[in-house]
C-alpha cells in the first residue's frame, strides 16, 4: 500500500519521467548497505568488477522510495542524512562528490517517534524527512480498494508468470471483501499470486484462497496452513552469495535455497528485471551477477 500510493506521488507530479526506484530497507543486508545506496568505483572492495551506481544516482531527477526507514541501521542513517543536507553522493573507493537532484519518499510501520526516543532512530533524520506526512489507514478501512487491487495484482503476476489474466468469482470476491486483512496489502497480494498459481489461469473460486493461520488467533481463515516465506529474505541470501562469489547461476540458486526451477527461475527473473542483478546469457545457461 505504502509503495502503490509512493508512485502515484511520483507519477503524478513532476518528477514523473524521471525513474522511481523503490527500496525496502529492512531487506538489504548490512554488508551490501552502502554500496547499495552510494554506489563504488570499480576495485574498490572483494568482487567489485565493476563500477556500479547506487540508488542514490538511479533515481537522479526523480523519486528514491525508502520502504520501512526505521528499520535503517543508525550507521547508515547518519550517512543518509549527511547525503540529504549536502545533496551530495560519492561512491564508495571513489574521489568526486556527485550532486543529486532526488525527491525522497519514505514510510514506515513503525512508530518512529518512539524509536527516537529510545536511541533506535536519529532524531534529526527524523525532522529531516518527516516536513510533510501522509497517514495511509489499514486495507480493512478502505475496502472499496480491494477490487482494484486485485485486478492490478493479477495483472502483474500474469504477466511475471506467462499465464493469461483471469478474474475472481463473485463468491471469491465477496469472501475477501468480508476478510479484515491483518497481513494488510501484502496479505492481499500473497493471497492473490497463490490463487492465480492453483487456479491454472482459470476464475478464481473461494476454494483457491488459502489465508494465514497465526497463533496468535488473528486469522484462522483456512483448514490449510499456508507459509508464506518472505521473498526479501529469498533475495537477501542471493545477493550474499553473489557478492562473495561474483555471480550465480539457477543451479547454484536452486542449491541456495533449496528451492525448485521455476521458484528460482521467477526470483532470478524478478530480481533482473528489478535492477538488483544485470544477466548474462540465456534460460539455463544464464549467470547473474552485481550491477
Amino acid at each position: 500500500g505504502k509503495e502503490l500510493i509512493a508512485r502515484a506521488i511520483h507519477f503524478g507530479g513532476i518528477r514523473a519521467k524521471g525513474s522511481f526506484i523503490p527500496v525496502n530497507c529492512s531487506a538489504i543486508p548490512e554488508p551490501l548497505a552502502e554500496s547499495s545506496f552510494f554506489g563504488h568505483v570499480k576495485g574498490a572492495f572483494t568482487g567489485a568488477l565493476n563500477s556500479r551506481k547506487g540508488y542514490f544516482e538511479q533515481a537522479q531527477s526523480g523519486s528514491l522510495f525508502l520502504d520501512e526507514i526505521g528499520d535503517m541501521p543508525l550507521p547508515l542513517q547518519a550517512k543518509l542524512l549527511r547525503t540529504l543536507e549536502d545533496g551530495l553522493v560519492t561512491p564508495i573507493g571513489g574521489e568526486q562528490s556527485k550532486q543529486l537532484d532526488v525527491r525522497i519518499i519514505a514510510a514506515t510501520n513503525a512508530d518512529l517517534l518512539a524509536k527516537v526516543t529510545a536511541g533506535l532512530f536519529r532524531q534529526d533524520l527524523y525532522f529531516r524527512l518527516a516536513s510533510y506526512t501522509v497517514t495511509v489507514p489499514p486495507l480493512r478501512e478502505r475496502k472499496e480498494d480491494i477490487a482494484l487491487l486485485v485486478k492490478h495484482f493479477l495483472s502483474v503476476f500474469a504477466k511475471e508468470m506467462g499465464h493469461k489474466i483471469t478474474t475472481l468469482t463473485p463468491q471469491a470476491q465477496a469472501r475477501l471483501e468480508n476478510y479484515h486483512f491483518p497481513g494488510n496489502i501484502r496479505e492481499l497480494k500473497n493471497i492473490i499470486e497463490h490463487a492465480l498459481i492453483k487456479s491454472g489461469s482459470t476464475p478464481i473460486q473461494t476454494h483457491h484462497l488459502h489465508f494465514v493461520y497465526f497463533r496468535n488467533g488473528t486469522s484462522i481463515e483456512s483448514s490449510v496452513v499456508q507459509i508464506v516465506q518472505r521473498e526479501e529474505n529469498d533475495e537477501d541470501k542471493i545477493l550474499t552469495y553473489v557478492c562473495k562469489h561474483g555471480s550465480i547461476n539457477n543451479s547454484q540458486c536452486r542449491q541456495l535455497l533449496n528451492s525448485n526451477l521455476s521458484r528460482t527461475s521467477y526470483l532470478l527473473r524478478k530480481m533482473y528485471q528489478k535492477g538488483l542483478l544485470v544477466r548474462e546469457g540465456k534460460l539455463r545457461w544464464a549467470v547473474y551477477r552485481l550491477p
